[in-house]
């Protein structure tokens, strides 16, 4: 037998691809090709997971016998966690069955988890399985549950696991660094304004302590907030001032003012008018009116301008449920389209909006943005090309809802309307030049890199009461619609209070990369006949090819 030449080109190639392949095997070492570098974890994450000091722990309760998409979920998991695991050590995860180990639903369900039903076709017949795709993370003796799968309506389950799986690396670190991190940040909640009342906000308090530790700001002396105020306030990270319907006092503004000079973090939920839906329903119609809060001087500052003058969106709208009958003796429930209550749908792409449910505003007015200011202001929603401008006083009556799109008395069409805003950068104080700062110690003119949020809606926050029982934010028991409210002011919080930079994960986006359907149908029969005689013609050629050489060489 002839020996092979191991100093030959080809026996070189051979032996070093052996030795390369054998060392990306036993070493971990993968190449991220894609375009997306979508298997690649970001400085932000790397940082927040080296910062994990206790044993961690995610229990990921997606495993068994499920649809091929969501096994393609459960690898991008795996994959997930075993990278987490390699920058420390620390964090461990294990795939659980829940069916297997007998799990019943209500323990999975205390545990805050939502089973996710879907259709199983086999032999002819239609049965359920009931999936639990959430996440664990346990730590310290503490624990929180994750959904991996993004809770968003009006899209395909297709679209929906797509999106699960680009929000994938921000929604298992972001909640990993809220239970490692030792020393949380404090949020504080203004009561002074005549603001929310606790019931009312509820939900938000809820949603605010799962991350950060929040609490009222009262002042000392019950009536405005001075000086002496300033020690509780400089401790706050963020302030969210909710519906506030009383004036502030200059006093208050320069306050105020000095927070965000000194790096406070603030949230804006403000009414320019004052319209309740309960009124309007018991009585029929309502008057709204201006709310004058003396901040126009303070907002102007910051290059906004909030108008006092209901928008009503002709386009997208929530539905508002009313007795529209009544048969043997049962009230008869109609959904009727209720242009006071526009819907916020992300459309400008920012982490703060992206992947959420429509949020619900009611009776929202407008935000005008005055440019001219070295800071950015990002759009966070706005209304439809079909937006009407009703200014105020004036009657808002029920019988509206017969025809939404018809002009009332002092309206008028007007181009999309701006409901939410997000302001980041350097900030100037509007006390730099006056008199007010020789009263303020420690006066500062400008502020280190900042952001602050306003939203156009004092009731975006507010979330239902029934019969002393405060409902989820976002949620409408009438239309059994869930909005995304209650997602959107979390994300808000975590982008105000975002020292890691992870809200950029949420911008991430993975590209699609489908087969086209029209084309395998078409084609179908070509690609059959070529899959199978084409790797016979190859083995034929090389046959042919090698008994060729052969006998040329020995013939």
């Amino acid at each position: 037998m002839k020996k092979i030449n191991l100093k030959s080109p080809f026996a070189i190639l051979l032996i070093g691809t052996f030795v390369i392949a054998l060392v990306l095997a036993f070493s971990g070492i993968r190449l991220d090709l894609t375009k997306e570098k979508r298997y690649t974890l970001s400085d932000s994450t790397i940082k927040v997971l080296e910062s994990v000091k206790k044993p961690l722990t995610v229990d990921v309760y997606l495993e068994g016998d499920f649809p091929a998409s969501f096994k393609q979920l459960q690898s991008e998991t795996k994959f997930m966690l075993e990278e987490f695991r390699k920058i420390n050590p620390k964090i461990d995860f294990k795939f659980i069955d829940p069916m297997k180990t007998k799990m019943s639903q209500d323990t999975l369900m205390a545990m805050g988890m939502q089973p996710s039903v879907l259709p199983d076709f086999k032999d002819g017949k239609v049965t359920q399985i009931y999936l639990f795709p959430y996440a664990v993370v346990k730590y310290n003796g503490g624990g929180i549950s994750i959904p991996l799968v993004v809770q968003q309506s009006n899209i395909n389950a297709d679209e929906q696991l797509r999106k699960s799986i680009e929000n994938l690396e921000y929604n298992l670190v972001s909640n990993i660094k809220a239970v490692a991190t030792n020393k949380r940040k404090k949020v504080g909640i203004l009561v002074n304004q005549d603001e929310l009342s606790p019931t009312e906000f509820e939900s938000f308090m809820r949603l605010a302590t799962e991350s950060y530790d929040a609490g009222p700001i009262v002042p000392k002396n019950n009536v405005e907030i001075t000086q002496a105020d300033l020690p509780l306030l400089k401790q706050m990270s963020a302030l969210v001032i909710a519906k506030p319907r009383k004036a502030f006092t200059d006093k208050e503004k320069v306050i105020l003012d000095q927070y965000i000079m000194n790096g406070g973090k603030t949230l804006w939920m403000i009414d320019a008018v004052n319209a309740e839906m309960d009124t309007l329903t018991k009585s029929k119609k309502v008057m709204p009116f201006p709310v004058d809060i003396n901040m126009t001087d303070f907002f102007f500052n910051y290059g906004l301008r909030i108008n006092p003058a209901l928008v009503k969106d002709v386009k997208k709208y929530a539905l508002l449920k009313l007795v529209t009958g009544e048969v043997g003796g049962n009230a008869q429930y109609t959904s009727l389209p209720w242009p006071y209550f526009p819907l916020g749908i992300a459309e400008h792409d920012h982490p703060i909006t992206k992947n959420i449910n429509p949020v619900k505003f009611e009776f929202p007015t407008s935000i005008d943005t005055l440019g001219g200011r070295k800071f950015k202001t990002n759009v966070l929603f706005e209304s439809s090309e079909r937006t009407l401008l009703k200014q105020v006083p004036n009657y808002v009556e029920l019988k509206e809802i017969a025809s939404v799109d018809s002009l009332g008395q002092m309206e008028r069409p007007s181009t999309p309307k701006i409901f939410a805003v997000a302001l980041e950068g350097k900030f100037n104080s509007a006390y730099a030049s006056r008199i007010e700062r020789k009263s303020y110690p420690g006066f500062k003119a400008s502020s280190p890199e900042n952001k602050m949020i306003v939203i156009a809606d004092g009731d975006v926050g507010r979330n239902k009461v029934i019969k002393g029982q405060a409902l989820p934010l976002g949620v409408d028991m009438l239309t059994e619609e869930q909005f995304g409210n209650e997602q959107f002011l979390r994300n808000a919080l975590d982008y105000l209070l975002d020292d890691s930079n992870l809200m950029e994960l949420r911008n991430r986006n993975i590209e699609e990369r489908l087969l086209d359907r029209k084309r395998i149908t078409d084609e179908r029969t070509n690609w059959q006949y070529l899959n199978l005689l084409l790797p016979l013609a190859i083995i034929g050629l090389l046959g042919g090819l090698f008994f060729w050489l052969r006998k040329k060489k020995f013939g």
